[in-house]
This record gives C-alpha cells, sequence and structure tokens, in this order.
C-alpha cells in the first residue's frame, strides 16, 4: 500500500471507524450542546477543524524540538494545553470580527474548546500512535493529517446530529423526552450505528 493509501485509511478510520466523538467518547459536551442548529454546528465544526489541524502541527514540533531535547517530556500535557488555548483565543477574535452571528450562537461553547478533551486528545494520540507497520510512528505530514481527519470526523457527527435534532423540532416528541432527553438516546444511537464500521478491514 502506497502513501495514498496509508492516508485513506487515516481518513476513514478517524472519520468513521474511531470518530472521536462516538467511539472514543471525547467532546461530547460541544457535540451535545451545539447540536441544535445546522448553521452554529458548522461554525463550531470549522473552528474544530482549524484548532485541532493546527494543534496537531504545533504540539508535533513542540514536543520534537522542544520537550524531548531537553528531557522535558513530563511537560507534555500542560505544554498541549497552553497551545490549544492560544489556537482557541486566536479562533474567538477571528469569528468576533468577521462573524458576529455565529459568535453569539456559539456562546460559550467557542472558548469551550479550550477544554475539549477531543483536541488533547488527537494531540496526545498523534505522539504515540502508530503507523501500520507497527514500529514507525507518525512523522509531522501523518499528525496533522490526523488532526485534520479528526476534525472532519467531529463535524461530520456535529452535522449530523444537528440536522436531526432540527428536524425533531417538528416532531411529535412526548414532552418528557424534550430537549436533552431525546438528545441523549439519539446520540446513543448514532455511536451504535458507527460502531457497526468497526466490522470494516483496512
Amino acid at each position: 500500500m502506497g502513501y495514498l493509501g496509508e492516508i485513506f485509511v487515516m481518513a476513514m478510520t478517524a472519520i468513521f471507524i474511531q470518530n472521536f466523538v462516538l467511539s472514543r467518547f471525547l467532546g461530547l459536551c460541544p457535540y451535545l450542546g451545539v447540536s441544535k442548529k445546522l448553521d452554529s454546528a458548522f461554525g463550531m465544526g470549522m473552528a474544530v477543524i482549524f484548532v485541532m489541524t493546527l494543534a496537531s502541527a504545533i504540539t508535533f514540533l513542540i514536543r520534537k524540538y522542544l520537550l524531548l531535547p531537553y528531557g522535558l517530556g513530563y511537560l507534555q500535557t500542560i505544554s498541549f494545553i497552553l497551545t490549544i488555548a492560544a489556537l482557541v483565543q486566536f479562533v474567538e477574535m477571528v469569528i468576533q470580527k468577521n462573524s458576529p452571528a455565529l459568535y453569539k450562537s456559539l456562546g460559550v461553547y467557542l472558548p469551550l474548546i479550550t477544554t475539549n478533551c477531543a483536541v488533547l486528545g488527537v494531540a496526545i494520540l498523534n505522539t504515540s500512535q502508530m503507523r501500520s507497520d507497527g514500529i514507525t510512528t507518525y512523522n509531522f505530514l501523518d499528525s496533522v493529517l490526523n488532526g485534520f481527519f479528526s476534525g472532519v470526523g467531529f463535524t461530520v457527527v456535529l452535522m449530523a446530529m444537528a440536522g436531526i435534532r432540527e428536524r425533531l423540532e417538528y416532531s411529535d416528541v412526548p414532552k418528557a423526552m424534550k430537549g436533552m432527553p431525546i438528545a441523549l438516546i439519539l446520540a446513543g444511537i448514532m455511536a451504535l450505528a458507527f460502531y457497526g464500521f468497526m466490522g470494516f478491514k483496512l
């Protein structure tokens, strides 16, 4: 299998087979909180893709050229969190300046990307993930692509959830099930559906 084949496998794995939300159960807070409207879900998804991709690139460089050479590997988690926080602040300022309506609709969930465990999870997994040969760890390009595809996977399930929840607004849902109860049941059903991808051998 050539390198393009490995990239395809990485994409399918990150988006469907080991989706951060429905397989690893990371990033559930924005998944449930911002999935009420398609517009806000799309905006959040784009922000997460941007932050995950850049965080994967920067954290790889920090670990390889700063932490490991100077024996500071024990500072990995805190340095990754600080990097992600800085990126989220940048994204927040850009969205606030260019799209005030989207900034308002995202509300508190935009700064919460800083504490979104999916973003930190992809950065940490990039440092410990093995490629198909079972020996070589992810290189810089692999890390960036894995971060991008993981963000795409997050956006796919966020958009799917938002689309279904918008339809549910016009459905005859029992009063006791409206809001978060039906969202949790829906999230469980989606997780079961994505669990079916586990059977694929790539």
